[in-house]
């Protein structure tokens, strides 16, 4: 099957649109890829509604929700178009579509995940079967909801040497285990590029810290690290995961950019060194994707603290920005094979559990 997936990340930096070709499980091959940036006044508009969303007890109709929502399915189709005109591609061409949508609350303690963007209007719009929702079930069932990503990491690494880790370095950073057997552990491992992400834009107004320039420039604060580490979510058992608003930059306040640069990198690879200790047995290798693979003194960081080498999976012929968006697409055949896309040692959830919502467009379901 030819799948679409479509992921806008925490970082609110854009959407992220991949094209696959996958039968759901063993075989998969990427086909193009698209990264259609947020200009400032959408990112602005997502940022208050995430603001927002964590004021609710649950997740309701509101005005400004609403708004945003429209905001995330309108630059969607128009992902989706483009990426279908990079391709040479119809969309009588494409089986399924893996809608994501934007992370506005993940409250699986409260029993919840919110993500925003309309399913069906999606589907509409683009003539094509989406999956949408995908991870509500997974948290009424009891579990956390993320990382979905496990299972494509599983098919992407299939003829390497295991135990093996992948490592996701996007707004909050998670890790996937895969044992000798197939083992799959998976968990949240603490803020990656979001609170960096923060922190820089709040100081100096650059949406991010270009190769970690800054916080090379900088000093780690050990006393401020020590203390951020002194948080009971690291002490927890996996699976566990995180909203991307768990943490904030206020230890650092009071330091200057570059050192706060500089302490919050150190803070993404302390944690990710303290996730290793929940893994089942360490790794032979330690794969990296997501947007922080390109900073350098964040993988020296974690090189130093965890003494293996982190391996920016596109040395692997992998795209690592298209990663995430791609096993959206993967997940979305998967779901329409009747598949499970989250297990007990993922996400928690009792057993293994398909997801998602299916929608089909207007015009098919019509005819």
């Amino acid at each position: 099957m030819l799948a679409i997936g479509l992921m806008s990340g925490t970082s609110l930096d854009g959407i992220d649109a991949a094209l696959i070709e996958t039968d759901g499980e063993a075989m998969v091959k990427a086909v193009a890829f698209r990264g259609e940036p947020y200009s400032d006044t959408a990112r602005a508009q997502l940022a208050a509604a995430t603001a927002l969303a964590l004021t609710f007890d649950r997740p309701r109709a509101n005005p400004d929700m609403v708004a945003a929502a429209e905001l995330i399915t309108r630059t969607h189709v128009l992902a989706v178009q483009k990426l279908l005109r990079d391709a040479g591609l119809s969309v009588a061409d494409v089986d399924v579509i893996g809608f994501h949508g934007q992370t506005v609350a993940h409250r699986p303690d409260r029993g919840w995940t919110w993500q925003i963007g309309d399913g069906q209007a999606l589907a509409d719009a683009t003539g094509i079967v989406t999956i949408a929702d995908l991870r509500s079930a997974d948290v009424a069932a009891g579990g956390q909801g993320a990382p979905l990503l496990p299972i494509y990491h599983a098919a992407l690494t299939a003829g390497l040497p295991r135990p093996l880790a992948v490592l996701n370095l996007g707004g909050v950073a998670n890790i996937t285990w895969i044992g000798a057997d197939g083992e799959l552990v998976a968990f949240d491992t603490g803020p990656a590029n979001g609170l960096i992400d923060s922190w820089v834009e709040q100081e100096t107004g650059a949406r991010f810290d270009a190769d970690g320039a800054l916080a090379a420039s900088g000093r780690v604060d050990e006393a401020i690290l020590t203390a951020m580490l002194d948080h009971p979510f690291f002490g927890q058992p996996a699976p566990k995961s995180l909203d991307r608003n768990d943490f904030t930059v206020q230890p650092v306040r009071g330091l200057g950019a570059a050192d706060g640069a500089a302490t919050l990198t150190a803070f993404t690879a302390a944690t990710v060194a303290e996730a290793l200790s929940h893994l089942p047995e360490r790794p032979l290798r330690l794969l990296v994707a997501g947007g922080g693979r390109h900073n350098p003194v964040m993988l020296r960081m974690i090189a130093e603290r965890t003494g293996l080498v982190p391996e920016p999976v596109d040395a692997l012929g992998w795209n690592g920005d298209a990663m995430e968006a791609e096993g959206f697409a993967y997940m979305a055949v998967r779901t329409l094979r009747d598949l499970p896309i989250s297990f007990p040692g993922t996400t928690g959830v009792p057993a293994p559990m398909t997801g998602g919502v299916r929608h089909d467009p207007a015009s098919a379901s019509a005819g």
